[in-house]
């Protein structure tokens, strides 16, 4: 089955609303109509919001706010930890039901996705209503779902009404709907793409539209061209349902409790970190050649930094030691808010033709089967099973990853 070229794309993009949140409230309806958040660490005052529902929000609570702002500012906020696996599990039954509607769709994190629906039969408006209608009525979730010619519009339509949106954005409905909104509003541009752009008196999505490309290309490179093209409704991308499988890099990040200085707080954090990269690697049966090191520090200046292996890594120790060496080289002895650790140039290993001598094989055939038999040991008792034992209670491991909406994509296939 393909899409025929010359007739006009249907794009839906389909929203989770306040996701984790809404799955709590299926799961326990005695949580409806009450303001709830999701946090990393709510039996400390130094959690973070992961999200809330829109009754927390009413009072002000927002994702990355730190707990004891959020109880300052909804003292009654119920509190409760992440449990990804109910979320997984939502995920995967969502993502099955789009799938029985047709082949072309591309999940983009855990809790929304493309659709392209150009070939589906029947009115494209009854058809969201009633995927909405089975999301709510089979799962209890709601959602919001756009609908129009390209994925960037169909993408900005799902943000104009929740919850329970569904909202058309043809290309003619660009001047009106669009182009007043401010410019930090449209998808692609974050904080400081959007500090650059007023720097540049481009305040609105129109003002965009008609800036000059040539001075949008000398500060934003080929990105310039793109966000131009972006706000006058131009998106030539398919729904592609394989993109899930496209990954070149690995990687997992953590902002701290509170800015600090102590190498002790950022080894443990490192260690963690280069163990859910691991674990990801595992999972995606892939090895990588480059590790990465994110540093942000306390007034959000952020670095990169960057080391070339010379052979493919899998494995946490050797993640975690080119991490700690580039930390060792980098860091500027100021506060640091948030630590990522990435594995680059990733490639699955079946396509990986390295050759090994017989010790090495032999070696690596070894440690294959002890971290097997470690995968499959902690992926039925918890990871928690292999903890090593010291004097220092560990902290919390279980916050929201950055890499954690994307690790489960393809799980709605199995």
């Amino acid at each position: 089955m393909s899409i025929q070229k010359n007739k006009a794309r249907i794009i839906f993009h389909i929203d989770m609303n306040c996701f984790y949140a809404s799955v709590e409230m299926a799961y326990n309806t005695d949580l409806k109509g009450k303001p709830v958040a999701i946090a990393g660490n709510p039996e400390e005052r130094k959690g973070i919001i992961v999200t809330s529902s829109y009754e927390a929000r009413a009072k002000g609570v927002k994702t990355t706010m730190p707990l004891w702002q959020a109880r300052k500012l909804c003292p009654n906020l119920i509190v409760m930890r992440p449990n990804f696996e109910r979320y997984r599990a939502a995920s995967n039954e969502i993502f099955r039901m789009l799938f029985q509607i047709t082949p072309y769709v591309e999940p983009v994190s855990i809790d929304e996705g493309y659709m392209d629906v150009t070939e589906v039969e029947g009115n494209p408006v009854e058809l969201a209503y009633r995927i909405q209608n089975d999301i709510m009525n089979n799962l209890d979730i709601p959602c919001s779902i756009g609908i129009a010619p390209n994925k960037f519009l169909a993408k900005m339509a799902s943000d104009m009404k929740k919850p329970l949106g569904i909202t058309i954005l043809r290309k003619r409905d660009i001047e009106k709907k669009l182009w007043p909104l401010p410019v930090e509003e449209m998808y692609g541009v974050g904080s400081k793409t959007a500090e650059k752009l007023r720097a540049m008196d481009v305040k609105t999505i129109k003002d965009l539209a008609y800036k000059d490309e040539y001075m949008l290309k000398q500060a934003f490179g080929i990105n310039g061209q793109r966000l131009k093209s972006r706000a006058n409704g131009k998106d030539l991308r398919p729904v592609d349902p394989d993109a899930v499988h496209d990954f070149k890099s690995i990687g997992s990040s953590q902002t701290l409790p509170h800015d600090t200085t102590d190498e002790k707080e950022i080894f443990h954090l490192i260690d963690v970190l280069s163990d859910n990269v691991e674990r990801r690697l595992k999972r995606k049966e892939a090895a990588g050649r480059s590790i990465q090191l994110m540093i942000r520090y306390h007034d959000r200046k952020t670095i990169t930094r960057s080391k070339k292996l010379p052979s493919y890594i899998e494995y946490k120790e050797d993640i975690k030691n080119t991490a700690l060496e580039l930390w060792t080289k980098n860091w500027n002895t100021e506060p640091v808010r948030l630590i990522g650790v990435t594995v680059q140039d990733v490639i699955e290993k079946k396509n990986l033709a390295e050759q090994l001598d017989l010790f090495t094989y032999e070696k690596e055939e070894k440690k294959d089967k002890l971290y097997s038999t470690i995968q499959q040991l902690s992926n039925k008792y918890g990871k928690e099973t292999f903890k090593k034992l010291n004097n220092e209670e560990e902290k919390d491991s279980e916050f929201l990853r950055t890499s954690f909406q994307k690790d489960f994509l393809d799980d709605f296939r199995k």
